[in-house]
């Protein structure tokens, strides 16, 4: 039997994840196209992500949606900058790295990030959806060595952790700040993982198109690179 999957592209790292019978947010932080109201009220179970604190991951105003939020899956360093104010704490799940939960027909898994926060693995409705967070291979030029070796480390540790892993969908960054290095991270990890369909976010600044060498030898992986707000993008399988 086919199943499809619709993603909708808020801004930087948000996405709108609709299923056959729930609606994941990844992300919010702005909508200037408008489009979280109409998946707030499809009647689905609505579950909202946040990877960590930063402002262009984490918009508090996700907490004037509640009444249509089945709960908060955030990362555990959002309780320390304050959390939501007003959501009652039966509906927030907090998480650090490493950690599993199961919350009605939604399996969750996190792993770490190499910035702040977690990365997720969501199982729901047959699909599994990763959302990386600001979980990346941070190579800055111009910083010291021991640096950028500590990010390097950091974040094979994490890719260690996913290797092998098969997904439908992966949500992961490509910097532009990182210039001749943005694409270092996501390389690896579409190397050492097995994903169908790339969703590039986390641009800052000029969109990122893979070259024809991507996603590298005997690799599958489907690349999709929004970079308007409200784009959307139908997986099936």
């Amino acid at each position: 039997m086919s199943s499809e999957l619709q993603i909708t592209y808020l801004e930087h790292s948000g996405f709108i994840v609709e299923t056959e019978h729930q609606v994941l947010v990844f992300d919010y932080y702005r909508d200037s196209a408008k489009a979280a109201p109409a998946h707030l009220s499809l009647g689905k179970p609505v579950w909202v992500f946040s990877s960590h604190a930063h402002a262009d991951h984490f918009n508090p105003v996700i907490a004037a949606w509640q009444d249509k939020v089945a709960k908060y899956i955030v990362s555990d360093d959002i309780s320390q900058a304050g959390g939501l104010p007003g959501v009652p704490a039966d509906k927030i799940v907090y998480l650090q790295p490493d950690e599993k939960t199961q919350q009605q027909e939604l399996q969750i898994a996190t792993y770490g990030s190499t910035d702040e926060g977690v990365s997720f693995l969501v199982e729901v409705d047959g699909w599994r959806i990763f959302h990386a967070g600001d979980l990346n291979w941070w190579h800055w030029k111009g910083d010291t060595e021991e640096n950028l070796q500590l990010a390097k480390d950091g974040f094979f540790r994490e890719l260690d952790k996913l290797a092998g892993q098969s997904m439908d969908v992966a949500f992961f960054p490509v910097d532009s700040r990182l210039e001749e290095f943005r694409e270092i991270g996501v390389r690896e990890f579409c190397k050492r993982t097995n994903i169908r369909q790339l969703v590039a976010m986390h641009f800052c600044g000029q969109a990122w198109i893979p070259d024809e060498t991507f996603p590298g030898k005997d690799k599958q992986t489907v690349a999709w690179c929004p970079n308007t707000p409200g784009a959307k993008l139908t997986v099936h399988k």
